[in-house]
């Protein structure tokens, strides 16, 4: 991602922006930034079949290709930056498929689920939810995670330090780290970071080029729908209430961009996710139905009062020292 002068204010303001809501306790961090065309998807969990008889389900085979270049590719041997004695680093395990990772943006969670006296087996496509005002954005002490006016939200992962608070805060721990990459290696290798963060950005080149994420358009059964966040949702809200169904992802975490469509309570497939281990911990991430946004606790939000305006420094500086590195600044050569 380029940094321009214009990016280098705009950062500026939507940190000032951060730091503005959090401390008036609205927490509404993503308002003032709204697109007119805000986008989302459905995950229709009554379509997937999880791709099972595949190698790959279709979704996490081409979300890996269309990722590929922005993958990590870090330095070794990765040094330990103190006071940590370990770090993560994933570089040796790129074939998983059935997790999360910095190499792994979306995966398919298999469970069996008892529902009305009956087991059933339900698959769900995992990835970032895109949350309407993400924690994520608002404690991030360095100020790289961002919710977009079109919906996703991402991380600059240039400047990213690796300090992974935005997988603490989120609700799913999405957001995954790779050590030995990125801008703490070259600022204080031995005291800050950790690494780069790496998660889903909904394919936000393609969103702005007007195409699908490519999770969308390589589905075979059409259960994931891509399309203006507010038709999706009135269209959730709907089916749901016609096949007296449920949705995910309406209210969780303050809402999100993301709505899931099931015939099977949340509640049944939490319980199924919880239950299900796998390498000896229970199944993650869970689908906790109404779970609330760390922001919303004020504990938090007085942390976010002391991180926000700290942010916007740590941004506004990290955008510089790129800038200085060699960074574009594309705005000197407009008309």
């Amino acid at each position: 991602m380029a940094i321009t002068r214009r990016s280098f204010l705009k950062r500026g303001a939507i940190s000032g922006v951060t730091a503005a809501t959090i401390m008036t306790g609205t927490s509404k961090v993503a308002a003032s930034i709204a697109a007119e065309e805000e986008y989302g998807t459905i995950i229709d969990l009554t379509k997937c079949d999880g791709c099972v008889n595949y190698d790959t389900p279709f979704c996490v085979s081409a979300c890996q290709e269309k990722n590929r270049l922005n993958f990590p590719e870090p330095e070794k041997p990765i040094m330990d930056y103190w006071p940590q004695t370990v770090h993560e680093d994933w570089s040796d395990k790129r074939d998983l498929t059935d997790r999360l990772t910095p190499y792994n943006w979306t995966y398919v969670q298999h469970i069996e689920v008892e529902d009305k006296g009956k087991k059933v087996t339900v698959h769900i496509p995992r990835r970032c939810m895109h949350c309407d005002n993400p924690a994520c954005a608002g404690l991030c002490p360095f100020g790289v995670n961002n919710k977009m006016p079109e919906g996703p939200v991402i991380i600059d992962t240039d400047i990213c330090m690796g300090g992974a608070k935005c997988r603490d805060v989120c609700p799913w721990e999405i957001p995954q780290r790779q050590a030995g990459v990125g801008l703490y290696k070259k600022i204080a290798p031995k005291f800050a970071g950790g690494g780069v963060m790496y998660k889903c950005d909904l394919c936000y080149d393609l969103i702005l080029k007007g195409e699908e994420p490519a999770c969308v358009s390589s589905c075979p059964k059409g259960a994931i729908t891509f399309g203006l966040k507010k038709d999706l949702q009135d269209y959730a809200r709907n089916w749901a209430k016609d096949k007296k169904g449920y949705i995910y992802g309406d209210i969780e975490n303050g809402g999100t961009s993301t709505f899931y469509l099931s015939l099977v309570p949340f509640k049944a497939i939490d319980k199924a996710l919880k239950e299900q281990e796998v390498d000896g911990k229970p199944g993650r991430p869970t689908m906790e139905v109404g779970i609330k946004n760390s922001l919303e606790e004020p504990a938090n939000i007085a942390k976010g009062m002391v991180v926000a305006p700290i942010a916007g420094v740590m941004a506004a500086g990290l955008s510089a020292y790129k800038i200085m590195q060699g960074g574009s600044d594309n705005e000197d050569n407009e008309a």
